[in-house]
């Protein structure tokens, strides 16, 4: 690729991941917070920071995790990399470089966004409100994808794009699933009645995946069901394998479509994570630890992007 589309690809790729990123960020808030209490109605905040290996980070300035300070953390914190905010400046900022590739209505939504984040402040964030507010933020997100979706112009861009958001997709559900199902996961077979169906249904609707699991489990919900249908759903687009899927598709349309031959080094990879997914069962998974997987999950993720960053744009 020339020089000019190989920054074009490199900006829209992002701002695909970071739509996404947002997006998650406030179903884990919202879900977190509205279904995951315990037994004394407390919840336990740390386990957000920990899905997103931010420990050293949030500790450094934080000296407990409150409630408070994780939402303020996550969602407006435009220090941390991974808040809402932040991650929504991120986009804007790539859409201002894809200006002229960018239709105005996307231009237009990402900056009210943008400043609807802006305008927000810790003080404006209450607890009871959380909800609420994550559900803003989550129609915003869905908004821009439709927006992108109706017009964007489907040449090479577009694949990128893809790329970037399924990618950051596959990461979020495995970090979603894997801190959930071990706080809900009963250690003891005394504490199996403190964890009951409605914690198992929120952590499926925290991926908008609720009304698409019943179609394939109509009766009853088990942990394993749940974490089969988050990691090998082959039907779900939020589950894993769907994701590695189309990343897979979009790079191999690239190189049909558009001649390219970049991406030798990614597809080498994809096909090896796809394969390794192919032979993982869930009992396997369980057997060998999820936690295990999900690391894995997340650093195929991470050195796919080193791939594609090395093949496309660098």
């Amino acid at each position: 690729m020339n020089d000019l589309l190989s920054r074009y690809a490199e900006c829209v790729f992002w701002k695909g991941r970071y739509v996404e990123r947002a997006e998650n960020v406030a179903r884990i808030l919202d879900v977190h917070e509205t279904f995951t209490r315990d037994r004394t109605g407390s919840v336990n905040w740390s386990s957000v920071v920990t899905i997103h290996a931010d420990d050293e980070r949030f500790y450094a300035t934080h000296p407990q995790a409150s409630a408070k300070a994780v939402v303020d953390f996550y969602l407006l914190d435009p220090e941390n990399p991974t808040s809402i905010f932040s991650s929504i400046r991120a986009a804007r900022d790539n859409a201002r470089t894809l200006r002229p590739l960018i239709s105005t209505e996307m231009w237009t939504h990402i900056n009210v966004f943008y400043n609807t984040m802006k305008s927000m402040t810790p003080a404006d964030v209450s607890m009871t409100g959380l909800s609420q507010t994550c559900s803003i933020i989550k129609e915003n997100c869905q908004t821009h994808f439709g927006i992108t979706e109706g017009t964007f112009y489907r040449d090479a861009s577009w694949y990128f794009y893809l790329m970037g958001k399924y990618l950051e997709r596959a990461d979020q559900t495995s970090r979603i699933l894997d801190i959930k199902y071990n706080i809900l996961t009963p250690r003891e077979p005394a504490d199996a009645s403190a964890i009951d169906a409605s914690q198992w249904n929120a952590l499926l609707r925290s991926v908008a995946g609720y009304h698409a699991f019943r179609r394939t489990h109509p009766r009853g919900l088990s942990p394993a069901a749940v974490a089969q249908f988050l990691l090998f759903d082959s039907s779900f687009p939020r589950s894993v394998t769907m994701c590695f899927r189309q990343v897979d598709d979009m790079v191999h349309r690239l190189r049909a479509r558009f001649g390219l031959r970049n991406g030798a080094v990614a597809l080498e990879r994809l096909d090896e994570v796809r394969a390794a997914m192919d032979q993982h069962t869930i009992d396997d998974v369980l057997r060998e630890g999820l936690h295990e997987f999900s690391d894995w999950i997340q650093r195929q993720a991470l050195d796919l992007t080193a791939d594609i960053q090395r093949d496309f744009f660098g």
